[in-house]
């Protein structure tokens, strides 16, 4: 059973777009979104919208915007939007997007609907043993394992370990990280993206 992508899917994807040059690309954030959604059968919007739908049905706007902020290269700022405005946005460019799909895109199945709720207790420890991430972050980031998913946490923690300063794992953080990438079924470079991040003996 796997993945409709090996890469990062879903909100963490959307994180990734915000580096230090996307208002290059589009003027707004959510044309930016609405840009990157690839044409094909929508499975990168149906996920980006499930874990949005999830976010903003069990976190406050607050935790959203720590969430999105740590998730992001430099930050998304919310200078426009609060946490949940920003996420509805998301939302609502995908809907859109779905919405002017023909023949309509076919609802995420197998793989692509693991929550993970088996792995709950694993993920926190994990997110609880990143100490270089500020107690806010790692409070916004449990919040989410315990009221959204596990799979949503984790994958947002990989973003965020990603873009944190002096972040590094050490081999057997990395291993377990591995062995929950596999239990949840992601693709080969979902865990990947943060292995150079071990730190060397």
């Amino acid at each position: 059973m796997q993945r409709f992508t090996e890469f990062a899917f879903g909100v963490p994807w959307v994180m990734g777009f915000f580096h230090q040059d996307w208002s290059y690309e589009a003027d707004t954030p959510a044309e930016l979104v609405a840009r990157r959604l690839p044409e094909g059968p929508g499975h990168d919007a149906l996920a980006v919208r499930r874990d949005a739908r999830a976010l903003l049905a069990a976190l406050p706007s607050r935790t959203l915007e720590v969430l999105w902020d740590a998730g992001t290269q430099y930050g998304m700022g919310f200078r426009q939007f609060t946490g949940a405005e920003w996420t509805q946005t998301v939302v609502d460019v995908c809907d859109a997007w779905l919405s002017a799909q023909a023949p309509a895109p076919q609802p995420l199945t197998g793989a692509d609907t693991e929550d993970g709720l088996a792995h709950r207790d694993a993920v926190v420890a994990e997110i609880e043993g990143m100490g270089f991430l500020t107690a806010e972050v790692r409070r916004a980031l449990v919040d989410c394992a315990r009221e959204c998913t596990p799979d949503l946490a984790l994958r947002i923690l990989l973003r965020v370990i990603e873009y944190a300063p002096d972040s590094s794992l050490s081999e057997e953080q990395y291993k377990r990280l591995e062995d929950l990438g596999s239990a949840l079924h992601y693709g080969e470079f979902v865990v990947q993206s943060v292995e150079f991040l071990i730190a060397d003996d």
